[in-house]
Parts: C-alpha cells; structure tokens; sequence
C-alpha cells in the first residue's frame, strides 16, 4: 500500500463523511492536503499567527490554550482522533489570525486542508459543512463549562474533579495540572497535600495516585 492510499485509509476511518466524495474529487484533495506527523510538545499555532489550514486530526491529540500577560494558561478545549480545530475553522471563515495557542499533548498525525479546499467543501459539500458546524456547536458547549468552572466553582472541588476523572494514577507535574486549572502550581501543591492528608491520594515526584476515588469523587460533586 502506498503513501496516498494510506492516507486515505486512515482518513476514511476517522472521518466517514469522506466516503461521499466521489472518489476523483477524494484523490484530488488528499493531493492538495499534506499531512503532518508531529511529537509530542510541539506546536501547532499560536497568537497572531495566519491561519494556513484547517487540521483534521487522524491520531494523537491537541490541546487548545489561552495564556494570560502573566503566563497562567488555561486549557479552552483538546481535538482527538476524529476531530477538527474549530478556531482554525473560526479562522479561516472570518479571515483573521489565531487568539490562542495550540500544541501536540501526544505524537499526532494530521491532514491539514488548505484555505481554499476548506472553502470550497464549505460552500460545496455539505455533510463536511455540517460536521464543521456539530463541532462549533460542541465545543461551544465545553467552552461554556470551562467559564462555569473557572468562574464559579472552587479550585479545590474543580481539582478533586480533574483528579477523578484522570485517576487512578495522573502523571503529571503540579505546574502542569495547575496550567489545565488556570491557577498557579503554590496553590495546586497546597491543595494536594490537603488531600493526601485526608487520605484520598498519594503524592510522588510527577505522580498522583488516587486512593480513596469515593472520598475524591463526594468533595468534588459539593
């Protein structure tokens, strides 16, 4: 199996919508569209950077962020397998530059439509403009839970959640788990010793270990 048949496969797979494509039409984008393999921390965009494709995430991830003046990220949303950047998206049909940053969480496979293949299966092909259009509509949604979170739910209720859902064992370093949170790695460290002298988790270097997930899960549901 060639290169162009590989890619094909996989973008098959993780985007059936394509199999409408008459296949010419198909062929003729996948040799318009390169695609990147990319390790784990790069990054992909960043603030006041043009927008020069629409990616379409084949495997890996990316994590979506807004940085403050003073450095504390927050995390606005991730695209998986499957998935497209709806900012590159917002982008690309508003002809303006990017307003967060995007980086690989994991080795990733992209396809990266150009400007004028995204357009043109935009206005021509609409199971792709509707698939566009979910993705706004969802991750809209989880752009909504974020300001929930960050505005009106304590930090410590909000750790204990992230905690039971990336448990039983979170590698990860504080600094890190404070950057998801959009605080600052002092009062994440503070609040996970609390924890762990509660007896829920175990705290090592860049490791966590949920011990008592029922506790955990109770203080993060008040």
């Amino acid at each position: 199996m060639d290169e162009h048949d590989a890619t094909k496969g996989a973008l098959l797979a993780r985007f059936p919508l394509f199999a409408q494509l008459p296949a010419p039409r198909l062929d003729g984008l996948l040799a318009a569209c390169p695609v990147r393999r990319l390790p784990a921390g790069v990054t992909v965009f960043e603030p006041d950077m043009p927008c020069t494709a629409f990616p379409l995430v084949l495997d890996g991830s990316i994590r979506v962020s807004k940085t403050s003046p003073t450095g504390r990220e927050i995390v606005l949303y991730r695209v998986g397998p499957g998935e497209g950047c709806i900012l590159s998206g917002g982008c690309l049909l508003g002809q303006t530059d990017y307003s967060a940053r995007g980086a690989t969480e994991s080795e990733a496979t992209l396809l990266a439509i150009p400007p004028a293949q995204f357009q043109d299966l935009m206005v021509h092909f609409p199971p792709f403009r509707r698939f566009v259009f979910d993705m706004y509509g969802a991750r809209l949604a989880e752009v909504m839970e974020v300001v929930e979170e960050v505005a009106f739910r304590r930090l410590d209720t909000r750790l204990a959640q992230l905690l039971v859902q990336r448990g039983p064992v979170i590698h990860a370093t504080h600094q890190a788990l404070a950057d998801e949170l959009g605080s600052v790695r002092v009062i994440v460290s503070r609040l996970l010793r609390n924890f762990e002298e509660r007896g829920w988790v175990r705290l090592e270097r860049e490791r966590i270990t949920v011990l008592d997930l029922r506790g955990l899960a109770a203080f993060a549901r008040q």
